[in-house]
């Protein structure tokens, strides 16, 4: 039986700023068992890299918790204070951030900073660190001749792959990898997730992979949430979200993907913008550019609901079924 890892109930996430309360992430929930990877996929602005933040109790000035829970390996995150935090982050919880040149020191040599876990949190003394920051520096691909190099003389991809030694350091139960090849061409790219799915497999490590490139997140993902406004408006197993995909914006991002084999047509594009998080829309935060879009869906918000085993959307297509009707009844 799958063993759970994180579970994140009701979460909001806002940000307090002088022109109103950005609702970025608006009652999420979701959860993650032990070695699968789940793919959170929407356009920017959506929420999902406020959502990754959170999982590690690192949400910027404005922005806040303000309601739900984060639960890793049976710790509730939300309600620990600072010392206890400090023994969470990168034991229980590490993230490969996004932009692999911001995440490092640039007058620090790579072996050093790959080796602080081992110095701040185990005590290891600086001999012992190198030695283990060389070994993670094999384990993504790097020889010796890396650790005593500075960022800016390494490629983007080797950027990449220390970022990912350096969040692997103390084998988290959970990684977070936000946008982890934007900026990368192809070739780098591939080698990326290659190395995440070999990390996947041969340390159990339970992985969040965070993208608005569906086409990476189908690589890698067991399961798959798509966010839109703050919210997730389906989730499920990989298979189903890409094979049939049920609310009308998981079809039109779908829709967007370029496929080299299928017949010459006129690339799809979704209209319009997503909404203002300081103003979302009445009902359906996606109403506005849904084509699909009934009276209802600009008046009430839908629940997510089970539409398919392990398949949950929330729309009023699926809403208003006989399904939910006879669940109702219940």
């Amino acid at each position: 039986m799958p063993q759970e890892v994180l579970r994140v109930e009701n979460l909001k996430v806002y940000y307090y700023t002088i022109r109103g309360v950005v609702k970025a992430v608006d009652n999420v929930s979701l959860t993650l068992n032990r070695g699968e990877t789940l793919g959170i996929a929407g356009e920017s602005g959506c929420g999902k890299s406020t959502l990754a933040w959170s999982l590690l109790r690192l949400v910027p000035p404005p922005g806040r918790i303000v309601d739900g829970r984060i639960v890793i390996d049976g710790i509730d995150i939300t309600r620990l204070d600072h010392e206890e935090l400090r023994k969470v982050r990168w034991r229980k919880v590490s993230m490969i951030f996004q932009g692999a040149m911001n995440a490092l020191n640039p007058v620090m040599p790579i072996w050093l900073q790959i080796a602080e876990p081992f110095i701040y949190h185990l005590g290891m003394s600086k001999e012992e660190a190198y030695t283990r920051a060389v070994e993670l520096l094999r384990m993504v691909g790097l020889d010796e001749s890396f650790a005593k190099r500075y960022p800016h003389e390494l490629s983007g991809g080797q950027k990449q792959r220390v970022v990912i030694a350096m969040a692997i350091a103390l084998k988290p139960d959970v990684l977070i990898a936000d946008e982890p090849t934007t900026a990368l061409d192809v070739v780098v790219q591939a080698q990326i997730l290659n190395l995440l799915k070999k990390l996947v497999r041969e340390t159990g490590v339970s992985l969040i992979i965070i993208s608005h490139d569906l086409s990476v997140i189908a690589e890698l993902a067991d399961k798959v949430a798509i966010m839109y406004g703050g919210k997730i408006v389906e989730y499920g197993p990989s298979e189903k979200i890409y094979k049939n995909p049920k609310h009308p914006y998981t079809q039109a991002l779908l829709k967007a993907i370029p496929r080299l084999r299928a017949p010459r047509m006129k690339l799809s594009y979704i209209p319009g913008q997503p909404p203002d998080l300081r103003t979302p829309p009445p009902g359906c935060r996606f109403a506005p550019r849904c084509d699909q879009a009934m009276p209802i869906c600009s008046k009430q918000e839908p629940p997510l609901i089970e539409v398919d085993k392990d398949q949950f959307v929330a729309c009023w297509l699926y809403s208003t079924s006989e399904k939910l009707k006879n669940k109702n009844n219940e």
